[in-house]
């Protein structure tokens, strides 16, 4: 520890930039707010060299020039959340919806929305079951939650579809789900879309402190900030072509079985779609070893990264992944600002390795 150059991470602000991200909607295929709020931080670094652009598919290439650009290298974390779109305007002018990404339906069970018109109009709302009540539904506890048993309460005077359409709002509508979130005097964050901006967070993080430390990474880096990662492609394109090692920033999955926990930063060393790479995990491995940073490998049998999707793209360049511990995942999430710590400061001791 003491040949490594010293980082200080400054977690009342991470976890500010954080609350900030969690409060702006992005479900997928609604990333114009986040992506903006993000670029004006990261830009408010004021890193000499530091660019920040956005691609056609609406992501943001923020590249770092390091200090050599033989090998370069790359991180990916993604922007947008799990959300809803109005698939139906039913005939009691309800709307039936439609989900992006994958949860379960009881995890948004009663939860407020906002529905975000075409012509920008915002209208509040609730997910509900089509039987609600217990007083009007004997078997209320007993349907099963599925695409066609739930859906939005709207807050505006209708009972028609035609009065729905008259309020502006049309099949194709984003619902954002509210995501509550919440900071304890105890360190933990509590809030939907920790998955994946917590990883974000932990990105701007790792900036600052190397900043701060007067450094810059050893070699010149590409972060992706994805905006298509829940539904499979948000990761596959976006990075140079001779990049060398690529770790994406996701989430930790928390749970049974799992050997992740909320207050270390996770390595994951295969998925559902394999392995990652042998040589960068273990170099992730020792890196947070010698800096003394805590840290749970492990395996996550129901998840898939923007690593694996660069590499399913013809990605050639060496692919681990680590993140923050998030409780809960797909639901109402949780995570502790430490495991935000830790995840930020491996990044930075990889970009300075």
């Amino acid at each position: 520890m003491s040949n490594l150059p010293p980082l200080a991470f400054d977690t009342d602000s991470m976890t500010a930039f954080l609350v900030g991200l969690l409060n702006t909607p992005s479900p997928t295929g609604y990333h114009i707010e986040a992506a903006a709020t993000i670029q004006d931080a990261f830009e408010a670094l004021q890193i000499d060299g530091l660019t920040v652009q956005r691609n056609p598919k609406g992501a943001l290439i923020i590249t770092w020039p390091g200090t050599a650009d033989d090998a370069p290298r790359g991180l990916t974390a993604h922007i947008d959340t799990l959300g809803l779109m109005v698939k139906e305007i039913k005939p009691n002018g309800r709307l039936k919806l439609t989900q992006l990404g994958g949860f379960m339906w009881n995890a948004v069970e009663f939860e407020g929305v906002t529905i975000h018109t075409r012509s920008g109009q915002r209208y509040r709302g609730t997910v509900v079951p089509v039987k609600a009540s217990v007083h009007v539904h004997r078997d209320a506890s007993e349907i099963k939650r599925s695409d066609d048993t739930m859906e939005v309460r709207i807050d505006a005077r209708t009972s028609s579809a035609d009065d729905t359409r008259a309020w502006g709002i049309e099949v194709g509508d984003f619902v954002f789900l509210d995501p509550r979130v919440e900071v304890s005097d105890t360190g933990f964050i509590r809030s939907r879309h920790l998955d994946d901006k917590a990883g974000v967070a932990a990105i701007y993080g790792a900036f600052q402190a190397i900043q701060a430390a007067g450094q810059r990474p050893a070699q010149t880096v590409t972060v992706l900030i994805a905006n298509y990662e829940e539904v499979g492609h948000g990761g596959a394109e976006g990075f140079p072509n001779n990049l060398r090692e690529l770790v994406a920033v996701d989430m930790a999955a928390v749970g049974d079985g799992q050997n992740s926990d909320e207050f270390s930063v996770g390595i994951c060393v295969k998925d559902s779609g394999g392995p990652y790479h042998i040589d960068l995990t273990n170099k992730l491995r020792d890196l947070a070893e010698a800096a003394e940073i805590l840290y749970k490998p492990d395996i996550y049998p129901y998840y898939r990264s923007d690593g694996e999707a660069y590499w399913r793209a013809g990605g050639a360049a060496q692919v681990a992944l680590i993140g923050p511990g998030v409780d809960a995942s797909h639901a109402y999430e949780r995570t502790h600002t430490d495991s935000i710590r830790h995840s930020a400061h491996l990044i930075a001791r990889f970009l300075l390795a």
